[in-house]
């Protein structure tokens, strides 16, 4: 059931979205060169605590860490670990706060120092096709022109879509319903929903340079492309609205 959030609701969430914005800086600055992505969780959760905010992944299901750091091949849900980031790696940071009992979640991919062409152009288009999902988006709008808009423009600059993980409701918990999905599949449209005043979603696209396929390697969480070519990973909560899409987690 997609619960529409009241005025009160989303402005906790937008809390939220404040501590997980600025996060997110943070790891801008940190993710440098022989930094181990331990210390980038570390940094963060610390950041997080201060700021009066829970990072809501660590425990969620199991999962060890305050944040997702997800290098080169790996998609989503890498742990930090005492790897260190090397020049020309990338690399996605994924962080969800909890702030009054209501979460906002959100991501980026880091370039770290000079990286190939090849991956520039990589992150610039899933970032691309976030923002233009989200500028498309208003109320009465299908949920199906949020994964038409993104897959059109990432299979245009021959990308591929990571199909086996998707975007999501979120409110008081992480992950509520809807799902969003990154490409529109003959499910979503058969079940196209309506969004309505006052929903919020998180998008996030996910792609890569190869083909969609995937593995989740032995840690039963880090999910990699299964040809190990390059991943990149966008994200933003937002809350549907008359006028369009307004973004919590900037």
């Amino acid at each position: 059931m997609i619960v529409r959030k009241s005025h009160r609701e989303i402005e906790l969430m937008r809390e939220a979205g404040k501590i997980v914005a600025g996060a997110l800086n943070l790891a801008k600055e940190v993710a440098l060169r022989d930094v181990t992505t331990e210390h980038i969780n570390t940094e963060i959760e610390r950041y997080i605590i201060n700021k009066g905010g829970i990072p809501v992944f660590k425990g969620y299901r199991g999962f060890p860490k305050s944040i997702c750091t997800s290098i080169n091949e790996e998609v989503v849900h890498g742990i930090p670990s005492q790897r260190r980031l090397r020049e020309g790696d990338i690399l996605s940071v994924d962080v969800g706060v909890k702030y009054k009992k209501y979460v906002a979640d959100a991501a980026l991919t880091i370039p770290i120092g000079k990286i190939s062409e090849d991956a520039k152009n990589l992150l610039e288009v899933c970032e691309k096709s976030l923002y233009l999902a989200i500028n498309v988006l208003k109320a009465y709008e299908k949920l199906s022109l949020i994964s038409r808009t993104i897959q059109d423009y990432v299979e245009k600059n021959n990308y591929s879509i990571i199909r086996n993980y998707t975007g999501h409701g979120i409110g008081r918990c992480m992950h509520e319903d809807p799902q969003v999905p990154n490409f529109v599949s003959k499910s979503l449209l058969e079940a196209d929903e309506i969004l309505m005043p006052g929903v919020t979603i998180a998008i996030e696209p996910m792609i890569c340079m190869g083909k969609c396929d995937t593995d989740v390697l032995n840690n039963k969480w880090t999910v990699v492309t299964r040809d190990r070519r390059l991943s990149a990973h966008f994200e933003h909560t937002i809350v549907v609205t008359e006028n369009g899409a307004e973004i919590l987690t900037l």
